[in-house]
């Protein structure tokens, strides 16, 4: 029996124009009497904003960016720092898309919790840097926080109502990237244009190279610890090329419950929308037969160093976190840009994680002022690099 509401679910999609926000709109266009598009925002007004606002009618529009763009009358537009606040709190938004990227996310997602809205959360940042303030935020409002990234979705779908106490592990799945069985020594000559072919995925240019150095999965780590309120010897990561396994749950009993599925990000976009129902999707249904044989091999974090500098910021806990994910954009931008070697990407990280010295207090200007820091001494230390090439 279904439980859809009886009116039409709010949502505002922040980051409308980028992968996950693109895919958000294909799926509610598919149950256009279930859901509307309240807010749009993105980070600058172009043609596909414009697309989009007159496709689906929002009737307010965020943009980062001041802009003399032409919407509908009829369509509220805010502009500046503050227009991401102003979508996420919107009297008739009953589930706000997490989708932007960066610490931009944060506050507007914060300030969504306070006021009773669900979050559908696919922006890492959120919890990576600022875990330890939204979730006992989320706890406090009562407020449901659903995971969009495939593998904690299929963490979520595979404890359903069970407690964990009850789990001995959760282990995300990677697909290992484009450089799995590469030879060490041929890492140091990857192109961008290597990096950004992934096997499995097709992800913005960012994430798709936080998935060749295993970054985006030592994340992902993160996220799990404060998703699902696991220790950290609790989370393992196996490496499973084929991708069919998002994840899976380890239970004390010895049982083992995997979610399998196409490589489609509707298919957890969809779920975080319309949970607890099950609908069909746009996604094209799984074919066990036509899968084939299913490989798994341990996570070698001495070939991917990403993943161990991942697992120990999360350990050390407080802004570490934050600056590993803000030396790592800068570190990834510069190796897409030609200025340095795939592998300085973690030479880059580890450099600024290791100066790092946290203050006590985890709050949100703390937080801003890690990012800032970490970025500077991130060009910093990618200045050194390329004056010591040359």
């Amino acid at each position: 029996m279904s439980t859809r509401p009886p009116h039409k679910t709010g949502v505002a999609i922040l980051g409308s124009t980028g992968s996950v926000g693109r895919q958000t709109l294909d799926v509610i266009k598919s149950y256009p009497d279930r859901f509307r598009v309240v807010a749009l925002a993105a980070r600058s007004p172009s043609d596909l904003l414009q697309a989009q606002v007159e496709k689906y009618n929002p009737a307010l529009v965020a943009v980062s960016q001041s802009s003399s763009a032409s919407f509908p009358p009829h369509v509220e537009i805010y502009t500046g720092e503050d227009a991401l606040l102003s979508v996420s709190v919107h009297p008739d938004v009953d589930i706000v898309v997490v989708a932007t990227s960066g610490h931009a996310a944060i506050l507007p997602t914060m300030r969504a919790i306070e006021q009773g809205k669900t979050i559908a959360l696919a922006n890492k940042e959120t919890l990576v840097c600022a875990g330890e303030i939204i979730m006992p935020l989320a706890e406090e409002h009562g407020v449901q926080i659903r995971p969009v990234d495939s593998e904690h979705s299929a963490i979520w779908q595979a404890l359903g109502s069970t407690s964990t106490d009850a789990v001995r592990n959760i282990i995300l799945t990677a697909s290992g990237g484009p450089f799995r069985s590469t030879p060490a020594g041929q890492l140091t000559t990857v192109t961008p244009e290597q990096a950004l072919a992934h096997p499995t995925w097709r992800m913005g240019p960012k994430i798709t190279i936080d998935s060749a150095t295993l970054m985006n999965k030592g994340l992902e780590v993160i996220e799990a610890h404060w998703l699902f309120g696991i220790d950290y010897d609790r989370i393992a990561v196996v490496i499973h090329p084929e991708s069919h396994i998002h994840s899976l749950v380890e239970f004390n009993d010895g049982s083992v419950i995997a979610q399998l599925g196409t490589t489609d990000m509707r298919g957890p976009i969809q779920y975080a929308l319309t949970y607890p129902d099950r609908l069909s999707a746009p996604a094209r249904h799984f074919d066990l037969v036509a899968a084939g044989d299913f490989h798994f091999e341990k996570a070698d974090e001495n070939r991917f160093p990403a993943l161990r500098l991942a697992r120990e910021a999360g350990i050390a806990g407080k802004t570490f976190p934050t600056v590993l994910s803000a030396a790592d954009d800068e570190a990834v931008g510069a190796f897409l840009a030609g200025m340095i070697r795939f592998t300085d990407i973690q030479e880059v990280v580890e450099r600024v994680v290791d100066r790092h010295q946290a203050e006590q207090a985890i709050t949100i200007e703390s937080i801003a002022a890690a990012d800032r820091w970490a970025r500077e001494r991130a060009l910093a230390a990618i200045a050194r690099l390329q004056a010591a090439r040359r």
